[in-house]
């Protein structure tokens, strides 16, 4: 077998949607911080997320995360997280991941009935309790960054329905959040590409008119993610379908846009600290979330999620590139 690289993984599911760890063959990055590492990753190795997230070796939903040395010394571990979007400065689904492949690889020291794993990310420290019995992960609740509301009621164009109003929510990515009750779509698998359709639109003009930028990190900028609440949805129980750049549905019910919504409800006055929120796929999967205290970020009045779901395990693999494939980065139709 010939290569020029391999890259070793185990790869999960987080309710439905992939992580792709990245366990070996990549060498520790650049950068006193996670942060100043994925803004090397952006610039200089943007090569290995499209090797690792593009067919032929991923596929339109691959989302990946790469172990890192940890930058701070109270860390387990360090993790960037990418997906064809780019490189993220959190993922919740893929944190609940990471903290299940990290427990039943050994890759920590493991207690029953609770492993405290704790991640250095570029968005901040996050803390993963995870419930082992019998050596094996049953649940992971992730403590999350600071979520807030950037901006209430922004008013978008979105292409054939016209004008809709959104909110604009940080949970460690930025979110826009409708209701596809205004947007006249249904909340059905037959409408799944009339929702990513939207979703995509009021995407691209929020970024085309100014995206949103985190008050305390410019290097957080943009919105990649659209929250659709399903009608019905509730402060208790909320439907969604969540579109992910560059047009596909996440599969999970999303951690940091769990987080996101959480901090909108509670700034609408609908969700108040410590009650139990629970955030539903487009799959019918779920996590739980609570809010644990309030906060502020900038002059922003934020709150702090936390939020519990589930990982499994689905294999391990050695991706290889071959020195005459063609697609060498892999490719997206």
């Amino acid at each position: 077998m010939r290569a020029n690289r391999i890259v070793h993984t185990v790869e999960s599911h987080t309710e439905g949607m992939p992580t792709r760890v990245v366990v070996g063959g990549v060498g520790a990055l650049p950068g006193v911080t996670m942060a100043q590492r994925r803004c090397y990753a952006v610039e200089h190795r943007d090569d290995l997320r499209a090797l690792l997230v593009r067919e032929p070796r991923g596929h339109a939903a691959m989302c990946a995360a790469l172990l890192q040395p940890p930058a701070r010394p109270d860390a387990d571990a360090g993790v960037l997280y990418l997906e064809h979007a780019g490189w993220l400065p959190l993922c919740g689904h893929g944190t609940i991941g990471v903290a299940t492949v990290l427990v039943e690889t050994g890759m920590v020291e493991v207690a029953e009935p609770t492993t405290t794993v704790r991640l250095d990310t570029a968005a901040g420290l996050v803390v993963a309790e995870v419930a082992v019995s019998g050596g094996v992960a049953r649940s992971v609740t992730i403590d999350s960054v600071p979520s807030f509301v950037l901006e209430r009621d922004r008013e978008v164009t979105v292409t054939g329905v016209g004008p809709v109003r959104c909110d604009i929510a940080y949970g460690g990515n930025f979110y826009a959040i409708a209701e596809l009750a205004d947007l006249g779509v249904p909340f059905e698998p037959g409408a799944r590409q009339r929702i990513v359709d939207v979703g995509m639109s009021i995407m691209d003009e929020i970024n085309a008119a100014g995206p949103p930028v985190h008050p305390e990190d410019p290097s957080i900028v943009g919105c990649d993610h659209v929250y659709l609440a399903a009608p019905g949805s509730t402060a208790l129980r909320s439907r969604h379908a969540m579109v992910i750049r560059p047009g596909f549905l996440d599969r999970s019910p999303c951690g940091t846009g769990t987080g996101a919504r959480m901090a909108q409800l509670h700034a609408r006055g609908e969700l108040e600290i410590g009650r139990e929120f629970r955030n539903e796929s487009f799959l019918g999967t779920h996590f739980t979330g609570t809010l644990v205290a309030e906060r502020r970020v900038g002059e922003h009045r934020a709150v702090l999620p936390r939020i519990t779901g589930r990982a499994w395990l689905t294999g391990t693999a050695q991706l290889v590139r071959d020195p005459d494939d063609p697609f060498p980065t892999g490719f997206e139709l």
